[in-house]
């Protein structure tokens, strides 16, 4: 089987529940370390899936990496090799795809109810599920590309997930677990602090209490999705 590539573009947000998921069903799958300079590859034919993970930079901003890793999208999409993307990840897949990727109406920082969608591309990821609480740390979101079927919205971001074909990009963040949620809430205390006015951030202490028992139902939520999206993988 060829390994899953999984792209890094912060030190703090690997792909933690993701490579749980993969390592319990012996996938393989090697990390791409953007933010530490790894060679970013020329094609995605060696891979049998991409994932993106997120990140504090925009999708807009001028960086050397960013079109390169949009033609790897479109090359994948192409070929019919499964995309995932996780909140910067699902942004960079929306612009590759034609979408656009603006500043959201209010700043998500936090714990969040997200809606799955009444139609046969959300039940086709999400089974049974018909709300889950999302972890969610962001200021911009993506419209929905063209062909692609809106599956998961919430109070504060209509757009928290599209599906298309095998390809799945996401707004919010599935791949937590304890650790990194904790990491982030001591790292990102001055960005919480910053944007405490919006109605979307919570205080690092709302946000740690019960972790154990968010993130172990948030997890069951993957479980589900990444199945799917595994199956779907390029022999």
């Amino acid at each position: 089987m060829k390994s899953v590539a999984i792209f890094r573009h912060a030190h703090s947000e690997g792909p933690g529940h993701l490579a749980d998921f993969l390592n319990r069903r012996g996938i393989p799958w090697q990390l791409i370390r953007i933010d530490a300079g790894d060679a970013m590859p020329v094609s995605c034919q060696d891979f049998g899936g991409l994932v993106f993970m997120g990140g504090p930079m925009s999708v807009n901003d001028d960086l050397p990496w960013i079109a390169p890793v949009l033609a790897l999208i479109r090359g994948a999409v192409k070929a019919d090799i499964p995309v995932l993307g996780h909140c910067l990840g699902g942004q960079l897949m929306s612009k590759a795809l034609g979408g656009a990727v603006g500043r959201n109406p209010v700043k998500e920082i936090g714990w969040g109810k997200v809606a799955v969608a009444d139609n046969a591309e959300a039940r086709l990821w999400f089974g049974d599920t018909h709300a889950f609480l999302g972890f969610h740390w962001h200021g911009e979101t993506f419209t929905i590309p063209e062909g692609a079927t809106r599956v998961l919205a919430s109070a504060y971001c209509d757009n928290q997930a599209f599906a298309l074909g095998k390809h799945l990009g996401f707004q919010c963040h599935i791949e937590m677990s304890e650790p990194m949620v904790r990491e982030w809430c001591a790292i990102g205390g001055d960005e919480i602090a910053a944007a405490s006015t919006s109605p979307g951030v919570q205080q690092p202490a709302q946000i740690c209490a019960g972790v154990v028992e968010k993130v172990g139902a948030l997890n069951a939520v993957a479980d589900i999705v990444y199945a799917r999206w595994v199956e779907g993988l390029a022999p």
